[in-house]
C-alpha cells in the first residue's frame, strides 16, 4: 500500500501552499527587529544555529528544531517562533542541519546531538521540534543536559514512511527504522510531553499517540489546530504549548 497521500499536509489545509512564504516573511521581519547571534556547531554550511537572547541573563535555553520531512527548510524560516520563549526570559536556539538525500536521517540525528551540546551547562535546556523536527526532538530525549522535550506532531515511527514516494529521497530502510524510530526506544528519564493538532491528518495523530503510548507520557491534542498552525503557540508566551514546554523546567 502506498501511504504518500496519508502523509501529505498542504493539500488538506486551506491555503496550505501559502504557508512557507508566510513563515519566511514573518521570520525575516522578526530577525530585522531581533537579530540573532550565529553559532557554528560543525564544519558544514548548514551546521549553524541562530541564537536569540532575551534582555538580561537568560533563564535557560529553548531549542526549536524545524521540520520539512528532513528534506526542506532552514533555521531562518522560523525565527518568529522564538517570541514566546524570549518573552519568558529564555534564550532560543534554532539550528539548521543537512538535508536528505545528501545525508541520512541518522546523520541528522547525530548533528542535532552535537548542536544541543553547545548549551549544556548554561542553565536549563528544553528541546522542541515540529514534524520531522519533532522526531529529532524526541531523539534528543535523554541527551546529556536536556531537561525536557516537547515533540510537536512528531514522526515517531519511520516504518510507514518507507511506503511513501518520499522514500526515494529519504532512503529509509529496516535498519534505520529500528535505529531512528523513537517508539522503538526505551522511555527516557526526562519529562516528555507530546503535542499534536486536533485537525491534523490521521497519520500524524497516530504518530503522536504511538509515541505517547510507547513512552507513557502526556499527550495534548490541541483543538482546531492543523499541521501548519499547531506551532503558532510557540510565538505566544502565555500559550498552553509554552507552558508545557517551559513551566517548571530546572
Amino acid at each position: 500500500m502506498n501511504l504518500t497521500a496519508a502523509y501529505q499536509n498542504a493539500a488538506h489545509i486551506p491555503g496550505g501552499a501559502d504557508y512557507p512564504a508566510r513563515w519566511a516573511a514573518q521570520a525575516a521581519g522578526f530577525r530585522a527587529v531581533c537579530p540573532p547571534q550565529v553559532l557554528d556547531y560543525g564544519p558544514g554550511d548548514r551546521h549553524r544555529i541562530d541564537l536569540f537572547r532575551p534582555k538580561g541573563a537568560p533563564r535557560g535555553t529553548m531549542m526549536f528544531i524545524h521540520g520539512g520531512y528532513w528534506m526542506a527548510f532552514d533555521r531562518r524560516d522560523w525565527s518568529h517562533l522564538a517570541a514566546g520563549a524570549l518573552a519568558r526570559g529564555w534564550a532560543v536556539a534554532m539550528p539548521s542541519y543537512d538535508l536528505c538525500p545528501q545525508v541520512r536521517i541518522a546523520d541528522i540525528t547525530r548533528q542535532m546531538q552535537t548542536a544541543v551540546q553547545l548549551f549544556v551547562g548554561q542553565g536549563p535546556l528544553a528541546v522542541t521540534g515540529h514534524s520531522a523536527g519533532g522526531h529529532l526532538a524526541a531523539r534528543l530525549a535523554g541527551a546529556p543536559g536536556v531537561a525536557r522535550v516537547v515533540p510537536i506532531s512528531p514522526l515517531s515511527n519511520l516504518a510507514p514512511l518507507m511506503a511513501t514516494d518520499m522514500n526515494a529521497t529519504l532512503c529509509i530502510d529496516a535498519a534505520e527504522v529500528a535505529g531512528e524510530s523513537p517508539v522503538l526506544h526505551s522511555r527516557p528519564t526526562v519529562p516528555v510531553h507530546v503535542w499534536v493538532g486536533g485537525d491534523e491528518r490521521p497519520a500524524f495523530l497516530d504518530q503522536a499517540r504511538w509515541l505517547a503510548r510507547a513512552w507513557d507520557v502526556p499527550l495534548t491534542v490541541d483543538p482546531d489546530r492543523h499541521h501548519f498552525d499547531v506551532i503558532d503557540g510557540l510565538a505566544d508566551a502565555g500559550s498552553p504549548l509554552m507552558a508545557a514546554l517551559l513551566d517548571g523546567v530546572r
